[in-house]
């Protein structure tokens, strides 16, 4: 179902504002005459950590406490547009890469430009240069690197060594060559679990095949490059080496008899098989993606981004500045596997010594992220529902992906 947008939201100001009073950290800051409270709003699996940090955070600012709101992945997303409407929401937000733009032109991000001589955490030099261009919206830098991610294969050792593959597969023919091989294993066997209600999976692929996705404003995405790439992808489920609706988490899947022995995930995925499959110590690896021009990954994570209608402001940055530090990025590191966004971070021996974060660390070097621009959650968004006509109707792949790009290319012009 496509999302609502910034403008939609706005636009239903009044009608929600009454009703939403309640919801927002707005006004309900103070406890007593000195001690600050700010809330701050997290995403997903990481946010259930969060509190974690946040009481670190207490100890040195003994003043200010820090509130954790667990939001859903699925329901972020309207939940802030909600906030920006009634101008009622965090102190502090966890923002997914690909909504700065959104947000960024609602106005609804707090500018850090000003501050940044007064928290030196936040200066740009301090992280990586691909993650900074997520944090830009026009001329004003509304966001910090909070962690990034990349996606990376993760296989069974023993399973493909079975299959006749001493290492991960290098190239896309590999890649289907293994995969076919391992589905051969026998009925209710896979070769590999493609995440299709992952929005980055065609466009990744896509510019592994040398498609630049959008030039001039244009989209290409029933260009030969595109449309070779959505085939290649289709062609795991036609044949059933990537299965449909199996209906099993990964984990119990990539363990025991492997019946999805290969996908594609990012570093968080190692904890997890760490700590739900000890048993598969020594049969698991990952390696950088299979190429085929080349073995682009999709650079991701998230941001920290003072909500502009915070009344607590001076709170909120500092909460930022110490997220910021390289000590505090290699605690959450260990809490919730998330990679540093700080250069210095990652001259931890934590992350220098440790094979599977080292090939990350590789895979982060052919790593881009999604175009940067405010139309893109809704490309992203409508490429799941062009994909699942193809992999799941059968439709035609030249003409759903005409009807995809002439949408894009509306939803560009906009």
């Amino acid at each position: 179902m496509f999302k609502k947008s910034v403008a939609t939201a706005l636009a239903s100001t009044i009608l929600l504002s009454g009703a939403l009073t309640a919801c927002g950290g707005n006004g309900n800051g103070k406890a007593g005459d000195s001690k600050v409270t700010i809330n701050v709003w997290g995403m997903g699996e990481e946010a259930k950590a969060l509190p974690k940090i946040a009481e670190q955070f207490e100890s040195e600012n003994p003043n200010i406490k820090v509130n954790v709101q667990a939001l859903p992945w699925d329901t972020a997303h309207d939940k802030l547009l909600t906030a920006v409407a009634s101008k009622k929401g965090p102190d502090v937000l966890q923002m997914g890469t690909t909504w700065i733009p959104e947000f960024g032109s609602a106005k609804a991000l707090m500018d850090l430009t000003p501050y940044i001589e007064q928290y030196p955490e936040l200066a740009e030099e301090n992280f990586f240069p691909g993650s900074i261009s997520t944090t830009k919206y026009e001329n004003a830098t509304v966001g910090v690197p909070w962690y990034i991610d990349t996606r990376v294969l993760y296989y069974r050792t023993d399973l493909l060594k079975e299959a006749g593959y001493d290492q991960a597969p290098q190239t896309w023919d590999e890649l289907k060559d293994a995969a076919t091989k391992l589905k051969a294993r026998g009925k209710n066997k896979y070769g590999i679990s493609l995440d299709v209600n992952e929005q980055s999976l065609l466009f990744m692929f896509a510019r592994q095949n040398g498609s630049k996705l959008i030039e001039n404003n244009k989209p290409l995405f029933n260009q030969p490059e595109f449309i070779e790439a959505v085939n290649y992808l289709n062609s795991f489920f036609k044949d059933g080496s990537a299965p449909i609706d199996l209906g099993l988490d990964i984990i119990p899947a990539f363990k025991g008899d492997g019946i999805l022995p290969m996908f594609i995930s990012g570093p968080w995925m190692i904890k997890l098989i760490n700590d739900q499959a000890p048993e598969l110590k020594d049969k698991w690896a990952t390696a950088v993606l299979p190429k085929k021009e080349n073995n682009l990954s999709s650079l991701g994570g998230s941001n920290l981004s003072v909500f502009q209608y915070t009344e607590h402001k001076e709170e909120a940055l500092k909460f930022l500045a110490y997220m910021s530090k390289p000590e505090t990025q290699l605690k959450w590191l260990e809490l919730s596997n998330s990679l540093p966004s700080t250069k210095k971070a990652w001259k931890d021996e934590a992350l220098t010594t440790d094979s599977n974060l080292k090939v990350i660390g590789e895979q982060l070097n052919s790593s881009e992220p999604m175009p940067v621009i405010k139309q893109w959650e809704e490309i992203a968004q409508s490429v799941l529902s062009t994909f699942e006509k193809i992999y799941r109707g059968n439709a035609d792949v030249q003409k759903e992906l005409d009807s995809f790009n002439a949408k894009s290319e509306q939803i560009l012009n906009k």
